[in-house]
């Protein structure tokens, strides 16, 4: 198997396990996964190890020292697939097996809307804020997995561009 797709798949699926660990933690732990804001999300601190740690591992003991940016984008994508796989499927299994998870989720995020400030309100519409809580009761386990493991492509393609071209490095001509 290509030394790209072997490390990326490693990687991916054992930072998928770890991020699914930390889900599933951080729900006994009262703090609901699922509501922390994206830009403190601890998915972020996963990919930049887990993609910092493959690209290293590929260029220095597959490659001789040479990543090229494409190399880069692909083995972070295989990595993110890999990661977001493994979360969506013990995110929905968790689900399955412990149905408060969602049911807390709608509860807290109504809260969550019902305070929200008169100004804030009409910053984003009335009609968003109504469409909102009226749907938010029908939220389903498979569509909130489904946003996790968008979200998850999301975060992961700004810290792969970055990392690939500070990791890349060209053979000399």
């Amino acid at each position: 198997m290509n030394p790209l797709i072997k490390v990326a798949l490693r990687y991916g699926v054992l930072a998928g396990i770890i991020g699914a660990g930390l889900l599933i933690g951080l729900y006994y732990m009262g703090r609901h996964p699922l509501l922390i804001p994206v830009y403190a999300d601890f998915r972020i601190i996963i990919f930049v190890v887990f993609i910092l740690f493959a690209l290293r591992e590929l260029r220095y003991y597959h490659q001789d020292g040479i990543l090229y940016f494409w190399q880069g984008i692909i083995g972070s994508f295989l990595l993110t697939v890999c990661f977001a796989t493994v979360a969506l499927l013990a995110l929905m299994l968790f689900m399955h097996f412990v149905p408060e998870f969602l049911s807390e989720y709608i509860r807290l995020e109504t809260d969550a809307i019902k305070s929200l400030p008169a100004e804030v309100i009409d910053r984003i519409g009335k009609g968003v804020y109504e469409e909102k809580l009226r749907s938010l009761p029908d939220t389903s386990a498979a569509a909130l997995a489904l946003t996790y493991f968008v979200q998850s492509f999301i975060i992961s393609f700004f810290i792969s561009v970055i990392l690939s071209v500070t990791l890349r490095r060209q053979p000399k001509t």
